[in-house]
C-alpha cells in the first residue's frame, strides 16, 4: 500500500487518469516502474556504448593519420635521394662521353706536333730553291721541287682531313690565344695592333691552338 501511494503521488501530475486504476493493481505499477527503469538503463548502456565506439575510432584514425604523415615523409626522401642519384649518374655519363670525345679529338695532338716540324722543314726547302733556276734545263732540280711541292701539299691535306689547320695571320688582327709577339714595330701604312709579318707558321687542331704563329706586330709611332 505504501509503494502504491509512492508511485501514484509521483504520477499523478502527468497520468491523472492512471492513479484511478493504480489503486486496485499496485503489483502492475511497480513492474512497469521496473520496466521503465530497465529501459533507461539499457538506453544507457547503448549510449555508453556508441561513444566508446566513437571514441575509439577517433584514435585508430589519429594514429593511421600518423603513420600516413611518415610514411609520405619516408616517400618524399626516398624520392628525392633516388632524383639525386639520377642527376649524378647523368653528369656523369655526361662528363665521361666528353673526355672520350676530347680524346678522340687530342689524342693525336703530341705526334701533330712532331708533324709540324717535319712540314717546316718541307716549307724551307720549297722556299730555299731559286725560282729562276727550275727550268727544263735543270730537270733534276725541276723534279725535286716539283717532289717537295706535291709531299707538301699532302701532307697539309692530311693535316686538315684530322683538323689540323694552317695559321697565316698576316694582316690580322693579334690575337694572343692564337699568336706570339716577337717584336713591335711602327709601319706607314699599317693598322696599329695588326699583324705586320709572320715568321713561323701556327696551327690549332679542332679549333684548339696548338701551336701560336710567330708574329711581328705594328704599333704607333
Amino acid at each position: 500500500a505504501a509503494v502504491a501511494q509512492c508511485v501514484r503521488g509521483a504520477l499523478r501530475p502527468r497520468y491523472p487518469l492512471l492513479s484511478f486504476s493504480l489503486r486496485t493493481s499496485p503489483r502492475l505499477l511497480c513492474v512497469a516502474t521496473q520496466q521503465k527503469n530497465t529501459g533507461q538503463n539499457l538506453e544507457e548502456d547503448q549510449s555508453q556504448s556508441q561513444n566508446e565506439q566513437k571514441i575509439e575510432p577517433s584514435t585508430a584514425e589519429k594514429i593511421l593519420t600518423e603513420e600516413k604523415g611518415k610514411l609520405e615523409e619516408q616517400l618524399k626522401e626516398v624520392t628525392d635521394k633516388y632524383k639525386r642519384a639520377l642527376a649524378d649518374a647523368e653528369n656523369v655519363r655526361q662528363r665521361s662521353q666528353k673526355l672520350v670525345e676530347e680524346a678522340k679529338l687530342y689524342g693525336i695532338q703530341s705526334f701533330c706536333k712532331d708533324l709540324l716540324e717535319v712540314a717546316d722543314i718541307l716549307e724551307k726547302a720549297t722556299e730555299s730553291v731559286p725560282k729562276e733556276e727550275i727550268k727544263d734545263e735543270n730537270p733534276h732540280l725541276k723534279s725535286l721541287y716539283e717532289g717537295l711541292v706535291m709531299t707538301e701539299v699532302q701532307i697539309q691535306k692530311v693535316f686538315k682531313k684530322h683538323g689540323l689547320l694552317r695559321l697565316n695571320p698576316v694582316g690580322a688582327k693579334f690575337d694572343p690565344y692564337e699568336h706570339e709577339a716577337l717584336f713591335h714595330a711602327p709601319m706607314e701604312g699599317k693598322e696599329p695592333g695588326t699583324i705586320a709579318l709572320v715568321s713561323k707558321i701556327g696551327y690549332k687542331l679542332h679549333g684548339r691552338t696548338l701551336r701560336p704563329a710567330l708574329v711581328g706586330v705594328v704599333k704607333d709611332a
